[in-house]
């Protein structure tokens, strides 16, 4: 499972116009499902996108999590972020999770991570979405269990 998360001012995701989810402050969380994922794994993952230490403390210093802050979690689906993409000019998506599994894990993870922190959105699974931020840092990580 691999999640890429941004720190975000601010942050939405729209399907055919309209906003399906939006945060303020917070992390942007792209969630690439590989064929071998499991609960377990979106477990571990949600644990260290909550308390990666991203956002700075009053030295300025990244040394504060998002569990720290209570900012915002805005989780997207992102299937292209499991591509393999180290031959050729075409990527391989051949470690990627079915659509099924990877819609069972998504939402598997969206319910943990909104029964584990208070402000939580997401956009829509297989949808063509829009998806808008404005990136604090620039900071970006991209984080694999």
């Amino acid at each position: 499972m691999k999640g890429l998360i941004q720190r975000v001012s601010h942050a939405s995701v729209k399907v055919d116009g309209e906003i399906t989810g939006a945060i303020d402050q917070g992390i942007l969380l792209l969630l690439g499902v590989e064929k071998d994922d499991d609960q377990a794994k979106a477990d571990k993952l949600l644990k260290k996108v909550l308390n990666y230490r991203i956002f700075p403390n009053a030295e300025g210093k990244m040394n504060l999590s998002l569990s720290d802050t209570g900012g915002g979690l805005l989780v997207v689906s992102q299937f292209t972020l499991v591509a393999d993409t180290r031959k050729g000019l075409r990527p391989s998506f051949s470690s990627g999770a079915s659509p099924a599994q990877g819609e069972a894990l998504y939402d598997y993870f969206v319910e943990q991570a909104q029964g584990s922190h208070e402000k939580v959105a997401t956009g829509r699974f297989g949808a063509d979405m829009k998806v808008e931020l404005l990136n604090d840092g620039p900071v970006t990580f991209l984080l694999e269990v």
